[in-house]
């Protein structure tokens, strides 16, 4: 059994770095510290190739990826396409990842869905055409709207994910309404599980109206008590996943390093095959 934690991206993690750390070295010191990390950045746009053959030269050989879906494959941009069009995409995305698959670093394709993602038949195609377009990968399935898991769906939505081999992308999120979802402890992957926590502030969940919505958003930090609660439930999952990961995601005030580093305290793990840890010069 193996328990990964990381962040979602390696930017924005100033506990992490010195304040003399360039933003093109952080990977590669983010790398001393975990050993899987969240491609955010593939969100906002299919990355060149390049970039990820960068990444790949600053991580050691057992650093994985968790590569998010570009917006337009999720429908974030809410435009409508054809088959054939969403197909292309499709390429376009798989091949700018070829570098990480072919090392044999992707933990991960994540698909997380807005929140007006529903549960109906159109819906269902789309994740089936995925899933059939990138049959290869393992890819992971997140719900942003609830009536995936309302008591009508839920076992159907479970068992449709285990038939097309989805890995389930549990959520630690506030309950706030039809946009968000609840945490259901099901793996749904025969090898593969994902976590990300994404914080329990309420308040801020649904405030998408404002400019700065996405940092009010994720702004929250767990206690040790929340923190030791999911340590517990971690190793219930790890009796039926043979791979768990868990990513934080809390990172509007700069909290999702240390509550990861807590996390890993709690679960008393040590990582092995990181990249060298920067020493301090008086710390010998």
């Amino acid at each position: 059994m193996t328990i990964n934690i990381g962040l979602t991206g390696w930017g924005d993690h100033p506990s992490l770095y010195s304040e003399n750390t360039r933003s093109e070295n952080k990977l590669s010191e983010y790398a001393s510290h975990f050993p899987v990390v969240e491609v955010d950045t593939a969100f906002y746009a299919i990355q060149p190739v390049s970039r990820y053959e960068k990444w790949l030269k600053e991580t050691p050989d057992s650093f994985s990826f968790v590569i998010k879906a570009f917006n337009q494959l999720t429908g974030h941009d809410r435009e409508s396409r054809s088959v054939q069009e969403a197909r292309d995409l499709i390429l376009r995305y798989e091949e700018s990842i070829q570098p990480v698959w072919e090392a044999g670093s992707v933990h991960a394709l994540l698909f997380q869905f807005p929140p007006w993602f529903d549960v109906r038949k159109e819906n269902i195609r789309k994740l089936r055409y995925i899933r059939e377009w990138l049959e290869s990968y393992p890819i992971a399935l997140e719900f942003r709207n609830r009536t995936w898991f309302q008591d009508e769906y839920r076992e159907q939505t479970l068992s449709f994910m285990k038939d097309q081999q989805w890995i389930h992308s549990i959520c630690d999120e506030p309950q706030a309404g039809e946009g968000s979802v609840p945490r259901v402890l099901v793996p749904t992957h025969p090898e593969k599980t994902l976590v990300r926590f994404h914080g329990r502030n309420t308040h801020g969940w649904n405030k998408n109206g404002r400019k700065d919505w996405r940092k009010v958003r994720f702004l929250y930090r767990y206690s040790r008590e929340e923190l030791t609660e999911w340590a517990e439930r971690a190793r219930e999952l790890e009796q039926q996943t043979p791979e768990l990961t868990l990513l934080f995601n809390n990172n509007s005030g700069g909290d999702a390093a240390d509550n990861a580093k807590q996390f890993q305290e709690l679960l008393d793990i040590q990582y092995e095959d990181l990249n060298p840890r920067q020493m301090d010069l008086f710390n010998f």
